[in-house]
């Protein structure tokens, strides 16, 4: 039996990065998998066929996850193509990178609403079929920067903390329906984002690390797996970094 056999997950912002590496992993461990993207049809078609290679059903949904209704409408179209949803991962984000004497509102806002409202937008809305169900698991994907904070990010620190404080709160009214609220922080994670920086930039992150190396997706990913599934059923209301020891 796979660890998530059958289930349905609903992951934001799959096309890239650490969302597409949790899809790649729920879909080998047997998870139907609905995901949104916002940007290019091409990539997350070629996901859906990556996915269902594995032999699970795959449906991606271009929806912004900063939209209240956009949110709602997603929810409903996904219960109404497979009957459920049994994991959420809010995963969708962006980054707005300035000092804060430079930051201007809009850069505040993007952040906020992409980071923030989303997992609210998002968590509303799919609560609805894991109440009716009794059972559910809730991912939101945090930050170490929204834990210790960053120069330069005040607003993408402040959206991260925000999910904390939300998961927690979340966790507290839901854990007697057997619904499950979690935060994951990940720390430094090598995706195509950083490949983006200068080789030194990287490798003076690695050196401040105590276990020397970067993160890679599938060291989220494997976390999101074990907190989707029922060998995490009495965790709730907890944020875990996965940083390599970044924060010891």
């Amino acid at each position: 039996m796979k660890l998530l056999d059958q289930k349905v997950s609903l992951i934001t912002g799959a096309t890239r990065g650490i969302g597409r590496g949790i899809a790649i992993s729920f879909a080998k461990q047997g998870s139907h998998i609905a995901f949104t993207y916002v940007s290019s049809d091409d990539k997350a078609l070629a996901l859906v066929a990556e996915l269902e290679a594995f032999g699970i059903k795959a449906k991606a949904y271009k929806s912004d996850a900063g939209n209240y209704k956009a949110a709602e409408d997603l929810v409903n179209a996904i219960v109404a193509d497979f009957g459920t949803i049994d994991v959420l991962i809010n995963n969708a984000g962006i980054t707005r990178d300035t000092l804060l004497m430079r930051m201007s509102e809009q850069q505040w806002d993007e952040v906020m609403n992409a980071n923030l409202k989303s997992v609210f937008n998002l968590t509303k809305a799919a609560q609805r079929p894991m109440l009716k169900a009794k059972k559910g698991s809730i991912i939101n994907m945090s930050s170490v920067v929204g834990v210790k904070g960053n120069a330069g990010q005040s607003n993408y620190a402040a959206s991260k903390a925000g999910i904390i404080g939300f998961t927690k709160s979340v966790a507290l009214e839901l854990g007697s329906r057997n619904i499950r609220c979690n935060a994951i922080a990940p720390g430094f994670i090598e995706t195509e984002m950083t490949a983006a920086l200068d080789e030194k930039v990287i490798q003076q992150w690695r050196d401040s690390i105590p276990l020397k190396r970067g993160g890679s997706t599938d060291d989220v990913a494997n976390l999101a797996l074990f907190l989707a599934s029922d060998m995490s059923a009495y965790i709730t209301g907890q944020c875990i970094n996965v940083c390599g020891g970044m924060l010891t």
